[in-house]
């Protein structure tokens, strides 16, 4: 939160995969950044054929207890999975221990970039994207399934929940236009159109695309907190403020419908 404040960010979203364990912690420490707002939320990922597919969810009751029920499910999932792929990197030659994965993780959810940093350590690999390019992506020898939902379970989870459904990083996912169509009478509002890495002409596509499906155009930075230098910084994708007004707006919609 101090590093967002000195940034000079006005709002951020807390958006963990599986986990919403950050967010109490976050609301405290921006008490003493009044200009920062926090916005709650989650990164849910889900299953498609050959892929992946994730689905954030903004401003929802994160306090709902069959909703913290279905991510528990999903974060043990993740550490059995997690588990399995540092036993397949042990079986390629590549050492690393699990407990330093979990100190990595800071006790919440384990993902594979975890893994992945445990490997950066331990000289295995010259960057963060080289783990998953070479071993742990989804086309890997060392990856391993985990327990997800699909994209329609994932929007309709957020929404019953009172939050408001987007799609994270788009622009890779096949046939995405199909999928908008398929989710947003499920209660999609928005699809990342800003994000670290996308040339102007495929955000002008997304932005398109949210415009012809009246979906608002959202982004964000997708920043981790972690090595300097191996993933985007904190801020460095400019999102237009009227998208983050029109997120706030419809949350407040929604409030007042009761």
């Amino acid at each position: 939160m101090d590093l967002a404040a000195s940034r000079g960010l006005k709002i951020l979203a807390i958006t963990d995969h599986d986990s919403t364990e950050g967010i109490e912690e976050a609301l405290e420490a921006a008490r003493f950044h009044p200009n920062l707002q926090i916005v709650p939320g989650i990164e849910i990922g889900t299953d498609v054929t050959n892929g992946e597919v994730h689905i954030l969810g903004y401003l929802l009751d994160y306090h709902n207890p069959s909703f913290q029920e279905q991510l528990k499910v999903m974060r043990e999932s993740r550490q059995g999975r997690g588990k399995r792929i540092v036993a397949k990197l042990a079986n390629l030659g590549i050492k690393i221990e699990w407990k330093r994965v979990q100190e990595i993780a800071g006790g919440g959810s384990v993902g594979r970039p975890h893994i992945a940093q445990a490997m950066f350590e331990r000289g295995y690999i010259p960057s963060l994207q080289e783990a998953f390019i070479k071993y742990i992506g989804r086309t890997g020898p060392a990856y391993a399934e985990r327990y997800k939902l699909t994209p329609l379970e994932a929007v309709k989870l957020i929404a019953r929940v009172g939050g408001l459904p987007v799609i994270a990083h788009p622009g890779d996912i096949q046939s995405l236009e199909a999928l908008v169509k398929k989710l947003k009478p499920a209660g999609l509002v928005g699809i990342e159109v800003y994000y670290d890495g996308y040339p102007p002409e495929v955000m002008n596509d997304l932005r398109k695309l949210a415009e012809r499906h009246g979906l608002i155009p959202c982004g964000g930075s997708d920043f981790h907190g972690r090595t300097p230098g191996a993933e985007s910084e904190l801020g460095s994708t400019k999102v237009p403020m009227p998208s983050a007004q029109r997120l706030l707006a419809l949350a407040q919609q929604q409030s007042a419908r009761g």
